[in-house]
């Protein structure tokens, strides 16, 4: 398929995912979302990330997040360590009011991602450990990542490739109310180069009392550092 009829493909995609997400009567979050992940030499790795969601479709802030972190490969592609710092603002809804209260989160936390293919089909798994330092409070959270692409129009996720994406994560507290959360994600992709994709989907969160969808557009960064 051609860069430029895949970019009007794309863009009528989201489009329409828009208009049809914008229509419902339920109020559906928006998360727009970069990763990056740059290669300082062919062990270690800067991963950064940026991410502003809202309660609604745009504007209604909910949260603010800011990673970043440095990783070391353990094999050359499929398995990586990472230690990364977290900022997180949250904007929260005072019950029965329509008034916020604001706080800050600060995080450590420490991941394992290790990579399989089978054919066609690109699976990764992400474990990961949060310290929580939160206002007045410390909490610990585990996370386990399943991720899925497959390729539709290429024999993988390269240059010009149409691909689905799908995941399952799971959140479990150290502490008391150990279900935390489950999201379950399913989105469209498009490899503009070898550096640069996009996706656009839709998410399903289960917290401990209650549910959240939101409409997710993600922008992946991975660009090697220069060493000239």
């Amino acid at each position: 398929m051609k860069p430029k009829k895949a970019y009007f493909t794309l863009t009528i995609f989201f489009l329409l995912l828009t208009v049809t997400i914008s229509a419902q009567k339920n109020n559906v979050g928006n998360w727009l979302i970069y990763f990056g992940n740059q290669k300082i030499n062919n062990k270690w790795n800067w991963h950064n990330e940026l991410q502003y969601r809202n309660f609604n479709f745009l504007g209604d802030v909910n949260q603010l997040i800011v990673r970043t972190g440095i990783g070391y490969n353990l094999t050359e592609n499929n398995n990586n360590i990472l230690l990364g710092y977290g900022f997180i603002n949250s904007q929260k809804y005072i019950s029965n009011s329509n008034e916020k209260v604001g706080t800050n989160e600060h995080r450590i936390y420490q991941q394992f991602i290790t990579k399989q293919s089978f054919t066609k089909v690109f699976l990764q798994h992400r474990y990961r450990i949060e310290e929580r330092f939160l206002p007045k409070d410390f909490q610990m959270r585990f996370r386990y990542f399943l991720g899925i692409n497959i390729p539709i129009n290429k024999p993988k996720i390269e240059k010009n490739a149409f691909y689905l994406s799908a995941y399952n994560e799971i959140f479990i507290n150290a502490q008391q109310n150990i279900f935390d959360r489950n999201r379950l994600y399913g989105a469209i992709g498009y490899v503009f180069n070898k550096n640069i994709k996009m996706e656009g989907g839709y998410m399903a969160q289960t917290l401990a009392t209650s549910n959240s969808n939101q409409f997710q557009i993600v922008v992946f960064n991975n660009i090697p550092f220069n060493n000239n």
